[in-house]
């Protein structure tokens, strides 16, 4: 007989005894054996007929009563699977940011409306070029002109002066002076007044005239001016409506999916600005100085007007002097004449 700790016995610490069978080589009675404290050793029991008997561990939580209070007679706990957290992704934008990648990756209106509007602002800049050219060299001819026409006596001496050496009368200015020899050669036989009154009206007309060809050009840069910011404003507009398209499709508010159709719109809204400014500030500019021009030319005109007064007062001292030169001249002729004698 042995003693065995059942797990039964955890919770009372008594061990109780195993009765082995009973074989023909035990002749001895069994006794009962007093129960062991769970401190005692446990004697492993005798083999039936010979063979050993396997003994079977049992393990007991630590800290109970009969169990083995070494730490290294615990079960180890099984710890709970921790999941792996999923890779982390970049959201990264589909396409290039930079100002030819927008407008390639562009809506065809998007690119239409950026397409029209660099082709405004090329404009705008060749009207510039052409025109600060145009004008520049207009305003030195009519001022030089004009200086000349100041500086003559007659307005036959200013025709002259203002055809230079080559004899060929180019500009406004020497318009005004043609215009004025012209009236004033066909209107030898009528009042002076009447042939000033036509004169002036053909110096307005002239200077009119002169304006319009200096202001030709300026109308476009107006409307480019005032037009551009709101074709630009239309591909902005088209731009985010095709930014919510998209995020209603792809089902997410991520940048990836909202920067660039929003980008795209403000590089069109860009470029109408770049297209807009430069007009606005080109036709003032313009403005300021072809009425500078104006003033020139009116000026000139004025000059031709004085000359002409002086030519026409001139002409008509120089009749009234034949005419009066002429009065003397007969009776001088009569006196001179031999008296016929009477007989």
């Amino acid at each position: 007989m042995s003693l065995v700790a059942l797990p039964g016995a955890r919770s009372t610490g008594i061990a109780q005894t195993v009765q082995p069978q009973a074989t023909p080589a035990q002749t001895a009675p069994s006794q009962a054996a007093p129960a062991q404290p769970s401190e005692a050793p446990i004697q492993p029991a005798p083999s039936v007929h010979g063979a050993p008997v396997a003994e079977t561990p049992q393990s007991v939580p630590h800290g109970t009563i009969g169990g083995p209070s070494t730490p290294s007679a615990m079960t180890p706990l099984s710890t709970p699977a921790v999941p792996a957290p999923p890779p982390v992704v970049q959201a990264t934008l589909p396409h290039d940011l930079s100002p030819w990648g927008m407008f390639m990756a562009a809506d065809i209106v998007v690119k239409a409306v950026m397409v029209g509007l660099a082709f405004a602002s090329l404009v705008t800049w060749t009207i510039w070029l052409a025109k600060a050219v145009e004008l520049a060299a207009a305003k030195a001819r009519a001022q030089r002109a004009t200086r000349r026409l100041e500086q003559a006596a007659s307005l036959d001496e200013a025709a002259q002066a203002i055809a230079g050496r080559k004899g060929q009368a180019q500009g406004p200015v020497a318009f005004l002076v043609a215009a004025a020899q012209s009236e004033r050669e066909r209107s030898t036989d009528l009042g002076e007044d009447g042939v000033k009154e036509r004169v002036a009206i053909s110096l307005s007309r002239i200077e009119a005239r002169a304006g319009r060809s200096m202001a030709r050009g300026t109308g476009l840069l107006a409307t480019i001016g005032s037009t551009a910011p709101f074709v630009g404003l239309f591909g902005t507009v088209w731009g985010i409506m095709n930014s919510f398209i998209g995020i209603s499709q792809a089902k997410t508010t991520n940048l990836a999916v909202v920067a660039p159709g929003i980008a795209e719109a403000l590089l069109a809204t860009a470029i109408g600005l770049v297209a807009a400014i430069p007009a606005v500030i080109i036709y003032n500019v313009f403005s300021r100085s072809i009425a500078g021009y104006r003033a020139t030319l009116s000026d000139a005109s004025g000059e031709v007007l004085r000359h002409l007064s002086r030519d026409l007062e001139r002409t008509r001292r120089a009749v009234a002097l034949q005419t009066r030169a002429g009065l003397h001249a007969v009776p001088a002729q009569a006196a001179a004449m031999p008296r016929a004698r009477v007989e």
